[in-house]
């Protein structure tokens, strides 16, 4: 078992000048969106993943995840999940920016995994608002909710 402890902020402009390279769409759904068990499967180019997360405690919670065959990934997603959503993955250094499409366009989230909830982090000037602590944010609710919060 994993831990993942990221915080997350909203993106201001100048974010693509900062990335790293081109970025990796992603496909994902939700099999589950209870908030003790969320469980997403993901496409991100030639690869897939089945990811169970924990209930949220602060910007920590449990995470396991497992490589899965692409097309049983894009099977589930297609029978079997509800709550789906598309975006483009890029990177910059240690943080992960998600821009998202569909009914979320303009949406441009900027993570970052720590390894520790006390991690001191330098914020680059692209950064705004943190969200971490708002569940609208998550991208199960992102999913399920279909448009940008505030909106």
């Amino acid at each position: 078992m994993g831990k993942e402890i990221e915080r997350k902020y909203l993106v201001t402009d100048g974010w693509r000048d900062a990335t790293d390279g081109p970025g990796t769409e992603m496909r994902q759904a939700y099999l589950s969106t209870d908030p003790r068990a969320t469980v997403r499967v993901r496409v991100a180019g030639d690869r897939a993943w089945l990811t169970v997360k924990g209930l949220t405690r602060g910007i920590e919670r449990d995470e396991w995840e497992y490589p899965v065959p692409v097309a049983d990934a894009i099977a589930m997603i297609e029978r079997c999940g509800s709550d789906a959503l598309s975006k483009c993955r890029y990177r910059s250094g240690r943080w992960e920016i998600d821009e998202f499409h569909g009914s979320l366009e303009g949406l441009v989230v900027a993570e970052i995994e720590l390894s520790s909830p006390d991690e001191s982090i330098i914020l680059p000037a692209w950064i705004g608002e943190e969200v971490s602590d708002d569940p609208r944010y998550y991208n199960s609710s992102l999913a399920r909710a279909g448009v940008v919060p505030g909106r």
